[in-house]
C-alpha cells in the first residue's frame, strides 16, 4: 500500500508499524508536511481544538481514514462534510479509560473531603480540621457508560459503595449490572449522592444537564463534568451553586478555556481542572500501541478498531 499517512508522532517513536506508507509528521504546524491530497490516512493532532483538527480535510481528496487520539469525535465531526463517501473516522477507545478515570476518581474524592479547602488554608497556615463527606456508603450515578464510565466504576469498586446506578443511550445489562437508558435517568437523579458525566458531546446529551436535570439532584448531591463542557447548562448550574444546594467538580467547562473573569471561576462549592482527563503519561504508550495496530489493520486491510462513523452514512448528517 503506498499513500501518505500523516502522524503526530515520528514514526519512528511508534513500534511496529507496517513498511509502505510513507510517514509524515504533522502535530498542527502551520506548513503542512506534504500534499494533503496524497494522505490516505490522517491521525488528527492531539489537543489542538477543530480550527487545527479540521484544517486539511478540504483537501484530503484520498484520504480513507480520519483517526482521533480523543474518544470525543465533536472537534473533527463537523469538518468530515468536505470528505468523499467511505472514509472512516475511528475515535481512541481504550486510550484514556485509565487517566480519564483517576482523574474523575480524583475529582470525586478532592470535593468529598474537602482537599480545596485544605490547600487555601495551607496557603494562609491555618490548621482546619473537621467532619468531612467520605465516599463511602454513597451512591453514585454514572450518566454515559462507555468504556471510560465503566473504567470509573472499576475505580470506584473498592470504596464501599451503597450502589452505583449507570446510565446509557441504549438499555442493556452487564457484568456489573443493569445499564438504564437515558428515558429513566428523572428517577435515578433523586437518589444519587454523586452523579458523574462521562458521556460523548451529541445532539441529544447537549444540554442534558439543565434545570431541571439539576433540580432533581439530591440537595448536597455532587456534579462531576469528565466528559464535555457543552453537557451542561453552565447558566442553570451557576444558579444552583450560587444557592449553596449542589456542588460540582469540573473538568470541562462551557465556554472552554474557560476566561478570566467568568462567574464559574469563582462560584461556591466548585473545584475545576482545565481539561485534563488525558493528557498524562498513560496517554502516550497507548496511543502508540493504537496507531500501530490500526495502521498495520489497515495496510493489511483488515477491519479497524473503533469505527464511530463512515462518510456518507446517515449517521453522518
Amino acid at each position: 500500500m503506498t499513500g501518505d499517512v500523516w502522524l503526530p508522532f515520528g514514526a519512528d517513536e511508534i513500534e511496529g508499524l507496517p513498511d509502505g506508507p510513507n510517514y509524515r509528521y504533522w502535530d498542527g504546524d502551520q506548513e503542512f508536511p506534504g500534499d494533503p491530497g496524497e494522505c490516505v490516512f490522517y491521525v488528527v493532532p492531539y489537543m489542538k481544538g477543530p480550527v487545527i483538527s479540521q484544517r486539511p480535510l478540504p483537501d484530503m481528496t484520498a484520504v480513507q481514514v480520519v483517526q482521533t487520539l480523543t474518544a470525543g469525535i465533536d472537534h473533527v465531526e463537523p469538518g468530515l462534510k468536505h470528505l468523499r463517501p467511505g472514509v472512516r473516522l475511528c475515535n481512541a477507545r481504550g486510550v484514556h479509560e485509565a487517566s480519564t478515570a483517576e482523574l474523575a476518581l480524583t475529582l470525586i474524592l478532592a470535593s468529598l473531603r474537602g482537599v480545596p479547602d485544605f490547600v487555601r488554608a495551607q496557603e494562609r497556615q491555618e490548621w482546619r480540621s473537621g467532619f468531612r463527606p467520605a465516599l463511602a456508603d454513597k451512591s453514585v450515578l454514572i450518566v454515559g457508560y462507555g468504556s471510560i464510565g465503566a473504567a470509573i466504576e472499576d475505580r470506584l469498586a473498592p470504596f464501599e459503595l451503597a450502589r452505583v446506578a449507570r446510565v446509557a443511550r441504549s438499555e442493556r445489562t452487564t457484568a456489573r449490572g443493569p445499564v438504564h437508558p437515558l428515558t429513566e435517568l428523572p428517577s435515578l437523579l433523586p437518589e444519587a449522592d454523586v452523579v458523574v458525566l462521562s458521556t460523548p458531546l451529541t445532539d441529544t446529551t447537549r444540554g442534558l444537564v439543565n434545570a431541571g436535570f439539576l433540580a432533581r439532584m439530591k440537595d448536597g448531591a455532587l456534579l462531576v463534568n469528565v466528559a464535555r463542557g457543552p453537557v451542561v447548562d453552565t447558566t442553570a448550574l451557576l444558579a444552583e451553586l450560587a444557592s449553596g444546594r449542589l456542588t460540582a467538580a469540573l473538568d470541562v467547562t462551557d465556554p472552554e478555556p474557560l476566561p478570566k473573569g467568568h462567574p464559574l471561576w469563582h462560584a461556591p462549592g466548585v473545584l475545576i481542572s482545565p481539561h485534563v482527563g488525558g493528557p498524562t503519561s498513560a496517554f502516550r504508550p497507548r496511543a502508540k500501541r493504537l496507531l500501530a495496530d490500526q495502521l498495520n489493520r489497515f495496510v493489511n486491510r483488515q477491519p479497524l478498531r473503533n469505527v464511530v462513523l463512515m462518510t456518507g452514512d446517515t449517521a453522518d448528517g
